[in-house]
C-alpha cells in the first residue's frame, strides 16, 4: 500500500483491558549506566580567545560561509566533547569564512559523576528545548538560559549548523532535520559518503520547547540557515565519538558545496529519507516495548504489537513503520517512541 507521509491504516493505540501480567512485554530494563568513555579534558577551552567559555573561533579573514559546530548541548553527552576537542587541535581555518566550535553546557558536563551518569544531562532545564524566541526573550531565568543567550550571537550568524548528540539507549545513527527543504539538503549531503549515517530524519518538533536546530535562523521560511542534529550513537561509548568526528569532517569538506550549490559534490552511498508522523507518549508508569527495539528498527507490518501502555496495545499505524530512538523506560508524560515513514522525496517546505 502506498500511503503519504501522516496516512495510516491501523489505529496506533488499541483498548485491551486485561490484566497488565497477562500482557507479552520485555518489561523495564535497567538503565544502561556503564560508562565506557572517559570524559573529556576541555580545560583548554576555559578561556578561549572569543571571550566565552566553550566557544572556539577559527576565522580565515575572507568572506564566506559562517559555520558552527555545536556538542554538549547536554552536559552529559560529552562525546561531542571529545570529537570537538580532536577537531580543535587541528586548528579548522578554513579557505573562506569562518568555524565555530561550541561547547555548549559546560556547567552541566562539570557535574559528571560516573556513578550518576545521568544526572549531569542539565543544571536546571534542558537547554535544547528553550530556542524560540519566546523563551529567549523572556524575564524567565535559569542556568541553561542564561548559556543559551550567551551562544545566542553565534548562532544567529551561523549559515550551517551541525548539533551532535548521543543516546542513552541502543540505536543506529541518524541524521535529524527541521521542517525545511535547505535543512534536509545539508543532512543528504553528509550522509552521501560511505560509511555514515544514511537516514535523514524529518521532524515535526518537541513538545517540549524549540530545539537548537529549530532556532528561527533556520525556520524562517524563505531564508538561508541550514541545520542539521546528528545521533551518534551510545553516550559513553569510544565509537560514538568516532562517528561524530568524521561526520563533522564531511561537514566542513562539504561546507562550500552545500551552501553555494545546495548539495555534496562526492556521493558515494544512497541516501534514505523519512519523516516522523506521531509521537507517542506514556500515559501510564507501565508502559513498556514488547521488547527492547534498537533505534531505527522498522517494523514490516502495519497493527504490529510494539508496546504495552497500562491496558492499551500500541501499534505500527503502516507497513514499514521506523521506531525512531525509543525510550524504553519511560515516564508517565514522556515521549516513548517517534515513529516515523520513509519517503521517497523531500516533504520539507
Amino acid at each position: 500500500m502506498s500511503c503519504k507521509a501522516g496516512q495510516r491504516h491501523h489505529p496506533i493505540r488499541l483498548r485491551q483491558p486485561r490484566l497488565t501480567e497477562d500482557l507479552p512485554g520485555s518489561g523495564r530494563p535497567a538503565f544502561p549506566l556503564t560508562v565506557c568513555l572517559d570524559p573529556p579534558d576541555l580545560s583548554a577551552w576555559s578561556s578561549p580567545a572569543s571571550g566565552v567559555p566553550g566557544v572556539m573561533v577559527f576565522d580565515s579573514g575572507r568572506n564566506g560561509p559562517d559555520v558552527v559546530i555545536t556538542g554538549m548541548v547536554h552536559g552529559n553527552e560529552y562525546a561531542g566533547g571529545h570529537a570537538l576537542e580532536r577537531l580543535r587541535r587541528t586548528t579548522p581555518v578554513p579557505a573562506i569564512g569562518r568555524v565555530t566550535l561550541i561547547l555548549a553546557n559546560l556547567k552541566a558536563f562539570d557535574r559528571f559523576d560516573r556513578s550518576a551518569p545521568m544526572a549531569s544531562r542539565y543544571k536546571d532545564e534542558d537547554l535544547n528545548r528553550l530556542w524560540h524566541p519566546s523563551r529567549l526573550n523572556s524575564d524567565e531565568q535559569s542556568n541553561e538560559l542564561e548559556r543559551a543567550r550567551e551562544l545566542r550571537s553565534f548562532i544567529e550568524r551561523a549559515d550551517l549548523l551541525l548539533d551532535l548528540h548521543s543516546t542513552l539507549w541502543p540505536s543506529n545513527p541518524l541524521f535529524i532535520v527541521p521542517p525545511r527543504r535547505r535543512s534536509s539538503d545539508l543532512a543528504c549531503a553528509l550522509a552521501s559518503e560511505a560509511g555514515l549515517p544514511t537516514l535523514v530524519l524529518t521532524d515535526l518538533g518537541h513538545h517540549g520547547g524549540s530545539r537548537l536546530i529549530e532556532h528561527a535562523r533556520f525556520m524562517a521560511v524563505g531564508g538561508t540557515g541550514r541545520s542539521c542534529l546528528l545521533e551518534a550513537g551510545l553516550h559513553w561509548e569510544p565509537q560514538t565519538v568516532d562517528v561524530m568526528e568524521k561526520v563533522s569532517r564531511r561537514f566542513l569538506a562539504e561546507v562550500l558545496n552545500v551552501h553555494l550549490q545546495g548539495g555534496a559534490q562526492d556521493k558515494t552511498q544512497p541516501v534514505r529519507l523519512a519523516v516522523v508522523t506521531d509521537n507517542v507518549t506514556a500515559k501510564s508508569a507501565e508502559f513498556s516495548f514488547v521488547e527492547p527495539w534498537v533505534g531505527n528498527t522498522c517494523i514490516p507490518r502495519a497493527g504490529t504489537v510494539i508496546a504495552r501502555d497500562g491496558h492499551d496495545a500500541i501499534c505500527t499505524p503502516y507497513d514499514d513503520c521506523l521506531l525512531i530512538v525509543p525510550n524504553l523506560r519511560p515516564k508517565q508524560g514522556q515521549l516513548a517512541v517517534r515513529l516515523a515513514r520513509r519517503t521517497a522525496v523531500h516533504l520539507n517546505s
